[in-house]
């Protein structure tokens, strides 16, 4: 266990419904559009469910993630390797809420933010696109 004790925590405002903030959270084929630049463990299910368990690296650092619960309104991992802590997530129409803490060398507060206003980017695209699929 290397590092310092790190946590971030953040609650922001999206234009998009529970359902698809939940679906680009818990689905591993939307982590592409928006989590970067790390690279995932082959042979995701199609959704995270409690007990999976699945490893990510940034660079040549491997981090072990086992969700301890997951459901339509949040998720809770806990993270192992680089980063040895634990990262949960709760949303709802128009909002999520992320709070990630542990012991890592990696600049965990900088990812956080990053990746969340990339989810919101994602989710903002993907908003206008079901707009404009409306429109026509």
């Amino acid at each position: 266990m290397f590092g310092t004790f790190q946590q971030a925590q953040l609650r922001i405002e999206l234009e998009a419904s529970a359902t698809l903030i939940g679906d680009s959270i818990l689905r591993p084929s939307e982590w592409p559009h928006w989590i970067g630049p790390q690279r995932f463990s082959a042979n995701l299910p199609d959704r995270l469910v409690t007990g999976t368990t699945y490893t990510s690296w940034l660079g040549p650092l491997e981090i072990q993630h086992h969700a301890q619960w997951a459901n339509d309104r949040g998720l809770s991992l806990i993270l192992a390797g680089a980063i040895d802590g634990h990262h949960e997530w709760h949303w709802g129409d128009g909002w999520l809420q992320s709070r990630v803490e542990g012991i890592s060398i990696l600049p965990l507060r900088l990812g956080h933010v990053t990746s969340l206003l990339r989810l919101k980017a994602y989710l903002s695209r993907q908003n206008n696109t079901v707009r404009s699929g409306m429109a026509t």
